[in-house]
C-alpha cells in the first residue's frame, strides 16, 4: 500500500496544476455509505487528490437521474474540505446543443455541486454531423472569461474535431482545449496511442485516461451488474478474455490487475490524469499504490509486458469517433 503523495502534473498548456490521479463520479458516491464517502474522500485530498470529475447525470425519459453530483457536495462540506482544496470538473453535454445552451448547463451544474465556478468542463460525445464547433467555441469562451469556467477539454473526440475546435477558441480569445478525455488501458490503446492524436498533444492538449479498467472488467469484475460506457470496436469479449492474462501478470508481478492499468496509462508521456471511480477506501489506497508500481517497474517495462493484451490494434482508427 503507498504512503506517497499522489503527484500533480500540468493540465494542458494553460490548465491547473492536477492531481495525476482523480475521482470519477457515476455512480459513485450514490452506491456507498455517506460516512465511508466522506472518509474516503477526505483521504483523497489528505493523499494529495484534488481533482473530482462531478458531472451531471441522466436523461428525463430516458436514463434515471442521478444524485451522485449533490451528493458530492455535502460530502465535501462533512469532510471539511475548503473549495481552493479541490479542482471540480463538470460534464457540459452536447444532445440538444445550442437549445440547451452551454450556460444553463453549467449554471445547473454548480447549483447542484454547491460551488460558484467550475475549474474544468469536459465536452460530452458529439454524436451529430451539424455541430457548430465555432459557436461552440465562441460560448465556452465567454463562460472562461466570465469566471465561471476555468478551462475545458471533451471527451471521445476525434483528433480532427479537436484541432478545429481549438481553432476556433483561440480566435475567440480561449486558450482552447486543454484535456481529451479518451478511452485508454492496455486493451485499448490505438485512439491515444496513435498519430492523430500525438498532433493533438503536441499542440499542448493533454491527455486524461478514463475507462481504464473497462467498468470493473480489467479489475476481475464481470461488468455485468453495472452501467459500462461504449464499446467502440465492438471488443469488449476480448477484453474479458485479456483480462485473464492480465491478472495472471499482476500475479507475477505482486501487484493487483487494477494497479497495473492503472500505472499503464501513466506510462503515457502526455497524460496529465487518470479517472476513475472508487466506492471504498481500500479501493483507493489500493489505486493510489499504482504508483509504486510504476516507480519500480518503470513506464517502458510496463508498456513491453503489457504489449500482447492491446486488443483494438488495427481494429479502431486512432482518428477517433
Amino acid at each position: 500500500m503507498s504512503s506517497q503523495q499522489v503527484p500533480h502534473r500540468r493540465l494542458g498548456s494553460a490548465g491547473p496544476d492536477v492531481s495525476v490521479l482523480a475521482l470519477g463520479s457515476w455512480h459513485t458516491y450514490d452506491r456507498m455509505d455517506f460516512g465511508d464517502a466522506v472518509k474516503m474522500v477526505r483521504h483523497a485530498v489528505d493523499s494529495g487528490v484534488n481533482m473530482f470529475d462531478v458531472a451531471v447525470y441522466g436523461i428525463p425519459g430516458i436514463h434515471p437521474p442521478v444524485f451522485t453530483d449533490v451528493l458530492f457536495s455535502a460530502i465535501v462540506r462533512a469532510a471539511g474540505i475548503a473549495r481552493d482544496e479541490y479542482l471540480l470538473s463538470a460534464k457540459l453535454w452536447l444532445e440538444g446543443y445550442p437549445q440547451h445552451s452551454m450556460r444553463d448547463q453549467l449554471t445547473n451544474a454548480l447549483f447542484r455541486a454547491g460551488v460558484d465556478h467550475a475549474d474544468v468542463a469536459v465536452l460530452g460525445d458529439i454524436r451529430s454531423d451539424d455541430l457548430d464547433l465555432k459557436a461552440l467555441a465562441e460560448d465556452l469562451a465567454a463562460l472562461e472569461r466570465e469566471g465561471l469556467l476555468g478551462c475545458w477539454g471533451v471527451n471521445n473526440w476525434s483528433a480532427t474535431a479537436i484541432r478545429t475546435i481549438r481553432e476556433h477558441a483561440l480566435a475567440a480569445g480561449s486558450p482552447g482545449p486543454q484535456l481529451a478525455q479518451l478511452k485508454y488501458s492496455p486493451c485499448r490503446r490505438s485512439i491515444p496511442d496513435g498519430e492523430p492524436f500525438a498532433a493533438v498533444f503536441a499542440e499542448g492538449v493533454s491527455l486524461q485516461a478514463s475507462d481504464v479498467l473497462e467498468g470493473g472488467i480489467l479489475a476481475g469484475k464481470s461488468g455485468e451488474t453495472r452501467q459500462i460506457g461504449r464499446d467502440p470496436g465492438d471488443i469488449r469479449p476480448r477484453i474479458q478474455e485479456a483480462a485473464q492474462g492480465i491478472a495472471a501478470l499482476a500475479a507475477e508481478l505482486d501487484t493487483t490487475p487494477a494497479q497495473l492499468c492503472i500505472a499503464f496509462t501513466l506510462t503515457h508521456p502526455s497524460t496529465s490524469t487518470v479517472l476513475f471511480g472508487s466506492t471504498s477506501m481500500q479501493q483507493l489506497k489500493d489505486n493510489i499504490a499504482a504508483l509504486d508500481l510504476l516507480d519500480s517497474v518503470g513506464a517502458e517495462e510496463l508498456r513491453s509486458l503489457l504489449d500482447p493484451f492491446w486488443v483494438d490494434r488495427d481494429i479502431v482508427d486512432p482518428e477517433g469517433p
